[in-house]
């Protein structure tokens, strides 16, 4: 099996509770994860894959997702009135709310997913918890068995997404020169 993640910029966003019942629920991992090693330091969230006996070297880093734990205040739906706001010198009722811990899958491939040994297989799973998440997108150009995916994850759920090739790495040297940095007025030397 082969697999590489180009590119993949995440803003998820969904309760630690939600990250922590995915996994106790005992997720279809792919075949090269044995299992999941999860790590909470201060306000950081560690999810690494444990590597299937003998896919990895035991010394290798395996790929992991980091996330920022953060408190938010949740408030509940504002009570509906028959009369409208309070009148002058009356309380205004108090919003039932909670403080929740949010985890936030947030940044660019080296942020949110890190280390290379099976980094296309936590790929995989950072799309599930992507599914699971209320708020938050993640989009990431990929290849799978020499095709390259596109995909695009809005609000937990798949979008349409494509990959578009729109100038190939020697287009620019042989249609348009760029800046000549030796010869520019601009700069004084």
């Amino acid at each position: 099996m082969s697999g590489r993640v180009y590119h993949l910029h995440s803003t998820l966003e969904l309760p630690l509770e939600d990250v922590f019942e995915y996994f106790e629920d005992d997720p279809r991992l792919p075949g090269e994860i044995e299992d999941i090693d999860i790590t909470r330091r201060n306000n950081t969230l560690i999810v690494r894959a444990v590597a299937t006996e003998g896919t990895v070297s035991k010394y290798t880093p395996t790929a992991q997702l980091k996330a920022s734990v953060t408190e938010v205040r949740v408030y509940e739906e504002e009570p509906h009135r028959a009369g409208g706001p309070p009148a002058w010198g009356e309380e205004e009722e108090e919003i039932p709310s909670e403080l929740v811990e949010f985890a936030a899958f947030k940044g660019d491939r080296e942020t949110v997913l890190q280390n290379t040994a099976l980094q296309y297989q936590m790929y995989e799973v950072l799309c599930d918890i992507a599914r699971l998440a209320e708020k938050g997108t993640l989009t990431a150009i990929t290849e799978y068995d020499g095709e390259l995916e596109a995909t695009k994850i809005v609000d937990g759920e798949d979008r349409p997404a494509s990959v578009e090739v729109v100038e190939g790495p020697n287009a620019a040297q042989n249609d348009q020169p760029g800046v000549n940095w030796r010869d520019n007025k601009f700069i004084s030397g």
